[in-house]
């Protein structure tokens, strides 16, 4: 969003209206705010009442111009009615929004029910609702409701910018089903054909990064189904989707977005040795940024070129900071393994757990420690 959204005219329209403040949730200086705005994924976006310190309105993960613009306008409409009556549509979804906003996904799910069986038809909150909603029945782990909700919502918002997200949503929770249950199978086909109709159709505006992540669920249905010929024909297209908006980047900037999905994909096809040229580029282009070693890391390690793989991990430590540290320390974790050095794993996950407990409590994980001791204890 850095290098297509941000720099786009539109949101000049906007700009005047907001006190605009981008936190890095890395950094330990931020840790308070990241402890007080629930980040569950990034990017994420807060719209905050000044008054009261509380969110009116949140937007997680990416948006195009036109979502984030209409983000920004309803979100400072929000604002401005923020009394209204209670029982009231406008209420309804203030309650909803304030729930989502703390991340208290259970509850915010059931608020966004609430205010989608009460809106009426046509209604302009919808796909940003739909987006919202999904989103926190996903987090709060009630995969036949989210598949419910996708199938139901998405018909609905088919000409919006949020109808790919809807529909990539519901595979993946049509996926979560077990593999017991009666519908799993229809509903994974309906979504499927939802999903590649979103990839076939030549005016639907799709920033790369979301076709990636269409791109990524579709290899994962035929995955599950075990059809291995679609599968490969999918991968194909995803690298070379990938490979073309790289070269027809105009910037290095816009030409390392696409780094972490072209690194994912040479994984993914088992090529990672197709991911060195574009990720020295990068470093030679950001030399302060601790992304290109770390993602160099791990083609290395997929390639068994474990002194390389360390070399490129060592690089990245000494830029990295915070939480981000941990997936490095991971990977080098990984690299010791797989050259055989058992108590050099050890050593580097008995750092991450270390350096994990250390971290203050805005970006203090109990999770990420819990995986990372099950790691430790399962190296016997």
């Amino acid at each position: 969003m850095k290098a297509f959204v941000f720099t786009d005219k539109a949101l000049t329209s906007v700009a005047g209206q907001f006190a605009w403040l981008a936190l890095d949730t890395e950094k330990a200086t931020n840790a308070a705010a990241v402890e007080k705005y629930t980040v569950p994924a990034w990017p994420s976006f807060f719209i905050v009442d000044p008054q009261s310190e509380t969110v009116a309105r949140r937007w997680t993960g990416g948006a195009s111009v036109e979502q984030l613009v209409a983000f920004l306008r309803d979100g400072r409409a929000a604002l401005d009615s923020a009394a209204a009556a209670s029982g009231t549509l406008a209420a309804k979804l203030a309650a909803a929004d304030r729930l989502y906003g703390q991340g208290a996904y259970p509850g915010a799910a059931d608020a966004y029910a609430a205010v989608v069986a009460a809106a009426p038809a046509g209604w302009s909150e919808l796909p940003r609702v739909t987006d919202a909603y999904l989103f926190s029945l996903q987090e709060a782990d009630r995969t036949e409701d989210c598949v419910r909700a996708a199938s139901e919502l998405a018909p609905k918002i088919v000409a919006t910018a949020s109808y790919p997200n809807a529909v990539v949503t519901g595979l993946d929770c049509a996926l979560s089903l077990d593999k017991s249950a009666p519908a799993r199978a229809a509903l994974v086909a309906r979504f499927e054909k939802d999903c590649r109709a979103v990839l076939a159709d030549p005016h639907r505006q799709l920033a790369v990064d979301d076709r990636s992540g269409i791109y990524q669920e579709l290899i994962g249905a035929r995955d599950d189904a075990g059809d291995g010929a679609a599968k490969k024909r999918l991968e194909a297209e995803w690298v070379a989707m990938l490979e073309k908006a790289a070269a027809n980047a105009r910037t290095p900037e816009e030409r390392t977005s696409f780094d972490p999905h072209r690194i994912s994909a040479y994984l993914e096809i088992g090529q990672p040795e197709r991911a060195i040229p574009m990720l020295e580029a990068s470093e030679r282009d950001f030399p302060q940024d601790y992304n290109p070693p770390a993602r160099l890391a791990l083609a290395y390690n997929a390639m068994k070129q474990w002194d390389k793989a360390l070399a490129a991990s060592d690089r990245a430590l000494a830029k990295a900071y915070g939480p981000r540290r941990l997936t490095i320390l991971v990977t080098r974790a990984d690299i010791f393994a797989g050259k055989g050095d058992k108590t050099g794993a050890r050593k580097v996950l008995e750092q991450a757990i270390a350096e994990a407990k250390a971290l203050p409590a805005g970006q203090r994980s109990e999770r990420t420690i819990s995986r990372l001791e099950k790691r430790l204890v399962g190296m016997g």
